[in-house]
C-alpha cells in the first residue's frame, strides 16, 4: 500500500513538470509520455525527428522503439539528442541504446573529467553494416532505454533523426557544431581511382579539440576520455591534416571523427582552473560548442610522387656532371698548356705578386725578429736594424734572399731539395717544443708587429698534416658512435607513432606530410639528400687536391713546397664529414622532429659552424691552431650548453650563460690578439696592468692593430648578442647558439676578404663568381628557412598552426626547399673556402700577410 501511495505520488509530480515543460525543438514535433498507474517499465513506438518528454524514477523505465530500412546505396546513420536539467552527478539518469549488434550507454548530466557536467548530449550510433557488402534494405529496430535510480521523478527529453548525409564524398566540404557532450563523426570510402587522400579540418575557433579517423567498426570512440583508444589522432586548435593510405584501413574505408575537449590545456600547455558550471546555465555549454569544417581531398598520384623523389636527387647529380666536366675541361688545358710549354711561368706570378701595392705601405716595426730565409737548405739568421724590416725597396715587403731559379717551361718540377734542419730549428716540434728555449724562440716570431705566413709556418709540414688529419678520422669516430643509438631511437619513436596513432608525438608539417612505408613524412627526410650527396663530392675534390699537391711534394716541386699558403687538408676533409652526417642527422630528425630529439639536427651544425672558423684562421696560422682533441671537446661544451638551454632555460641559467659567454669571449680574444702567447695564471692582472700602461696609455695605436679592429667589432657583436639572450631569453636556445656561431664566422669570413683585398692580393675570378652564386643561395635558403611550417617549442595543436601546403611539385614544402638551398649553399661556401687563396700559389711566404 505504501508503495502505491509513493508511485502515484511520483508519477503526479513528473505530469506536472512535464506539461510545464516547453517545446524545444525547431520544426520537430513534441510528444508527452504519460505513464499508467502502477506501471513500471514502458515500451514506446517511436517515430524519427520526434520530440518525446517523459520522467522516470528509482524502479521504472521507459523503452523507445525505432525502426528504419537500411540501403547499402544511401548509408545513413541515426543522431540521438537527450537532454535533463533535474539530473545530478548524484541522481543521473542513464540511457541505453540496443542495437542488433551493439550497445551505447551515457548518462546526464555527462561528467567530462570528473567536474564538468552536461545535461544535454548528442550521439551518432553506429550504424550497421550499412558498407557491407550485401546488404541491402534490411529493416534495423533500435531500442533506446532510459532509466534513473533517483527516488524522485526525473524529467527528460529525447529526439532521435536519421542523418542522410552521413558519408563523405572527396573534395566536397562538410560544416557542422561539436562540443565536449555532442560529437560528430561521418564516413568516407576511397574511390577506386584513389590510394592516397588528405584528410583537414579547420575551424574559426581557438577552441581545443581532437580529429581522429578510425576504423568501420563498431563501436566508434568519440569522447574526450576515449578517443585516443584506436586510428589516428591530433589535437588541434583552428586547423589539421592527415594524410592517410587506403592501406591504412581495410578497403579505404574510415570514420572521421571529432569532438571538443574541456579544456584548452592539452592544445595550449597551460592548465586551466574552471569552477563547474550550473547544469541549468546555457551559456556553459555554449561556450565550448566549435564551428567544424571537414573536407577529404586526394593527395599526389603515384606518377606525380615518383618524378618529383626523381628529380630531387636528378638535382644534385647535376652538380657532379657540372663538376666533373670543369675538372676535365681543366685537365685538358693544362696538359696542352705544358705540352707546348705555354704554362704560366711562376716565378712572373711571384714577380707580379711581389709588387703589390699594399705591402709596400707595410712601415710597422717588427722590434728586432730573426728573419730567415726559408728557400735555402737550411735557416740562417739575417741581421737587421731594430725596427725596420729587410726589404729590397724602401718601405717594401721583406724580400726573400736567394729567389728561385725560373722554371723551365718544358719542366713541371724541380728535384726534391734535402730536407736540413739544424738543432735550433724550432719547426721541428718534436725536438725542441718541450724545451724551454721553444717558448723564447716563437715569442721571437709570434709577437712580431708584422707577421708573414712563413713566420708561422715553421713546424714540420708532415707533422702537422698528420695533425690536422686527426680532425677527420677523430669525427668519422664520433659520427659512427652518435648515429648508431640515434638511428635506433627515431625508429622507436616512428614506431610507437604507428602503433598509438597519437601524432602529437612528432612536429610534422601536417599539410605536407608524403609517407612513405611506416615513414610519416618522406619528403622532410628525403630532402637531407643534398647534404649528403653534396658532402661526398667535397671530399672528392679535397682528395683530388691532396693528392695533386702531394704528387708535387713528392716530385721535389719548391713551389708547392715553399710557395703560397700551407696545403693542410685534414680540415676540409673533416668538413665534408661533417656535411654528410648533417644529412644524416637531419634526416633522422625529421623522421619524428620533436622537443626530446632537436639536438640531433643542430649537432652538426655547430661542428660545421666551428670548423669553417678553424679552417679559415688556419689558412695563415698553421703552427697555432688548436688541435682535433681540444676543438671537438669545446663543441662538445657548446652542444651540452645548448641542450641545457632547451631544457632548463630559466632566467638563472641565462645569467650564468651570459657570464660564462663573456669569460669565453675575453678569453678567446687574448688567445688570438697574442697568437697563443699568453698564460692564464696568479700573474695576469700584474700584466693586464703593464699592457694597459704600455698599449693604452703610452701607445697612439695598439701594437698589433688589424687584430685589435677585428677583435674589437667582435667583441661589440659578441657583447650585443650576450646582452640580447639576457634581456630577451629567446625560447630557442639552440638556434640562438647556432647564430652566434654563423655571425662569428662571417664576421671572420668578411674580415678576411676585407683584409686579402687591402694586402693587394687578388680574388680569382672564379672565386668572386662563387661568392656571388652563394651570397644569392643563402639568401634563398634563408628566406625559406624563416618562413617556418612547424616549431617544437610549442604545443603540436599551437604548432600546426604554421603549417602551410605544398610549394613545389606538391610533394615539397618550405622546409624542404630549405634543406636543398642550404646545402647548395653550404657547398658552395666551402668551395669559396677551398679556391679563396689559390692567387698565392706561386707567391713566397715569407711575402703572405698575416690576419
Amino acid at each position: 500500500m505504501a508503495t502505491s501511495v509513493v508511485l502515484v505520488v511520483a508519477i503526479l509530480t513528473a505530469t506536472s513538470t512535464v506539461e510545464a515543460s516547453g517545446d524545444v525543438s525547431s520544426g520537430a514535433r513534441s510528444t508527452r509520455v504519460r505513464r499508467q498507474t502502477g506501471e513500471l517499465r514502458q515500451e514506446i513506438p517511436a517515430q524519427f525527428n520526434q520530440i518525446y518528454q517523459g520522467s522516470v524514477f528509482n524502479g521504472t523505465e521507459d523503452i523507445y522503439r525505432y525502426s528504419y530500412m537500411q540501403n547499402e546505396s544511401s548509408p545513413r546513420a541515426i543522431r540521438v539528442e537527450v537532454k535533463s536539467q533535474g539530473a545530478s552527478e548524484d541522481y543521473p539518469l542513464l540511457f541505453v541504446v540496443r542495437q542488433q549488434r551493439g550497445i551505447l550507454s551515457w548518462q546526464v548530466p555527462l561528467m567530462i573529467r570528473g567536474i564538468y557536467g552536461y545535461d544535454k548530449v548528442s550521439r551518432t550510433l553506429c550504424p550497421m553494416d550499412h558498407l557491407q557488402t550485401g546488404v541491402k534494405d534490411e529493416r534495423e529496430t533500435v531500442y533506446l532505454e532510459v532509466s534513473a535510480a533517483s527516488p524522485a521523478a526525473l524529467n527528460y527529453r529525447v529526439n532521435a533523426t536519421i542523418l542522410t548525409d552521413f558519408s563523405l564524398s572527396t573534395g566536397q566540404s562538410r560544416n557542422f557544431l561539436v562540443s565536449p557532450s555532442q560529437p560528430q563523426y561521418y564516413a568516407y570510402k576511397m574511390p577506386p581511382d584513389l590510394d592516397m587522400v588528405v584528410v583537414k579540418v579547420s575551424s574559426p575557433s581557438n577552441l581545443c579539440a581532437v580529429f581522429s579517423l578510425q576504423p568501420i567498426k563498431c563501436p566508434v570512440y568519440d569522447l574526450d576520455r576515449n578517443i585516443e583508444f584506436v586510428g589516428i589522432y591530433q589535437t588541434f586548435m583552428k586547423k589539421a591534416a592527415i594524410t592517410v593510405q587506403k592501406s591504412y584501413f581495410p578497403n579505404g574505408e574510415f570514420y572521421v571523427v571529432v569532438v571538443v575537449k574541456a579544456t584548452d590545456s592539452d592544445c595550449t600547455g597551460e592548465m586551466e582552473t574552471i569552477q563547474p558550471a550550473n547544469p541549468s546555465d546555457e551559456a556553459f555549454e555554449m561556450r565550448r560548442v566549435k564551428e567544424v569544417t571537414v573536407v577529404v581531398g586526394p593527395s599526389i598520384t603515384d606518377s606525380q610522387y615518383v618524378t618529383a623523389v626523381f628529380v630531387g636527387i636528378l638535382v644534385f647529380v647535376l652538380f657532379y656532371v657540372v663538376t666533373f666536366m670543369v675538372l676535365f675541361i681543366q685537365w685538358i688545358r693544362q696538359r696542352n698548356a705544358e705540352l707546348e710549354g705555354l704554362a704560366p711561368r711562376p716565378e712572373e706570378q711571384a714577380a707580379t705578386n711581389a709588387e703589390a701595392p699594399i705591402n709596400a705601405q707595410r712601415t710597422e716595426p717588427n722590434y728586432g725578429a730573426t728573419a730567415t730565409d726559408p728557400y735555402s737548405m737550411g735557416e740562417q739568421p739575417i741581421e737587421t736594424k731594430p725596427g725596420i724590416p729587410p726589404t729590397d725597396q724602401p718601405n717594401g715587403p721583406p724580400m726573400p734572399t736567394n729567389p728561385p731559379p725560373p722554371r723551365p717551361a718544358q719542366s713541371k718540377s724541380y728535384p726534391k731539395p734535402p730536407m736540413v734542419h739544424t738543432l735550433s730549428d724550432s719547426s721541428m716540434e718534436d725536438d725542441i717544443d718541450m724545451l724551454d728555449d721553444a717558448d723564447e724562440d716563437k715569442d721571437i716570431y709570434r709577437t712580431k708587429t708584422f707577421l708573414y705566413v712563413a713566420d708561422l709556418a715553421r713546424k714540420d709540414h708532415r707533422h702537422l698534416s698528420q695533425k690536422y688529419n686527426l680532425y677527420s678520422w677523430n669525427l668519422l669516430t664520433i659520427s659512427v658512435f652518435y648515429a648508431l643509438p640515434v638511428i635506433q631511437l627515431v625508429i622507436t619513436y616512428q614506431k610507437m607513432l604507428n602503433t598509438t596513432g597519437n601524432e602529437d608525438i612528432c612536429y610534422y608539417n601536417f599539410f605536407c606530410a608524403q609517407p612513405a612505408g611506416d615513414l610519416t613524412a618522406f619528403n622532410n627526410v628525403y630532402s637531407n639528400i643534398g647534404y649528403i650527396m653534396l658532402g661526398v663530392l667535397i671530399l672528392i675534390l679535397v682528395y683530388r687536391r691532396d693528392y695533386t699537391h702531394q704528387k708535387k711534394v713528392d716530385a721535389g716541386d719548391r713551389y708547392a713546397i715553399d710557395y703560397g699558403i700551407p696545403k693542410h687538408f685534414g680540415l676540409f676533409y673533416a668538413i665534408g664529414i661533417a656535411l654528410v652526417m648533417e644529412g644524416v642527422m637531419s634526416g633522422c630528425y625529421h623522421v619524428c622532429p620533436n622537443y626530446s630529439n632537436f639536438q640531433f639536427d643542430t649537432s652538426f651544425m655547430y661542428i660545421i659552424g666551428g670548423l669553417g672558423m678553424l679552417k679559415l684562421y688556419q689558412t695563415r696560422h698553421p703552427d697555432i691552431n688548436a688541435n682535433a682533441y681540444a676543438a671537438y671537446a669545446s663543441l662538445a661544451i657548446v652542444i651540452f650548453v645548448a641542450v641545457i638551454g632547451v631544457v632548463f632555460g630559466t632566467p638563472y641559467f641565462w645569467a650564468i650563460f651570459t657570464v660564462v659567454y663573456v669569460l669565453a669571449i675575453l678569453a678567446l680574444t687574448a688567445q688570438v690578439y697574442y697568437m697563443g702567447r699568453w698564460r692564464l695564471d696568479m700573474g695576469i692582472f700584474h700584466r693586464m696592468y703593464l699592457l694597459i700602461r704600455t698599449d693604452c696609455l703610452q701607445c697612439s695605436k695598439p701594437m698589433y692593430w688589424d687584430r685589435f679592429v677585428l677583435l674589437l667589432v667582435g667583441n661589440i657583436i659578441n657583447w650585443s648578442l650576450a646582452l640580447f639572450g639576457a634581456v630577451g631569453q629567446p625560447d630557442d636556445f639552440a638556434s640562438f647558439m647556432l647564430a652566434i656561431f654563423i655571425i662569428n664566422f662571417l664576421l671572420y669570413f668578411v674580415f678576411y676578404i676585407v683584409m686579402k683585398l687591402r694586402s693587394g692580393e687578388r680574388i680569382l675570378w672564379v672565386t668572386v663568381g662563387l661568392i656571388i652564386i652563394t651570397l644569392i643561395c643563402w639568401t634563398l635558403a634563408l628566406s625559406f628557412f624563416f618562413k617556418g611550417v612547424t616549431t617544437w617549442e610549442k604545443t603540436p595543436a599551437q604548432s600546426r598552426l604554421d603549417n602551410k601546403a605544398c610549394v613545389l611539385m606538391g610533394f615539397y614544402d618550405d622546409h624542404d626547399i630549405w634543406h636543398f638551398m642550404s646545402a647548395i649553399s653550404m657547398f658552395c661556401s666551402f668551395l669559396v673556402l677551398l679556391m679563396l687563396d689559390d692567387d698565392l700559389d706561386y707567391t713566397p711566404r715569407d711575402k703572405i700577410p698575416v690576419f
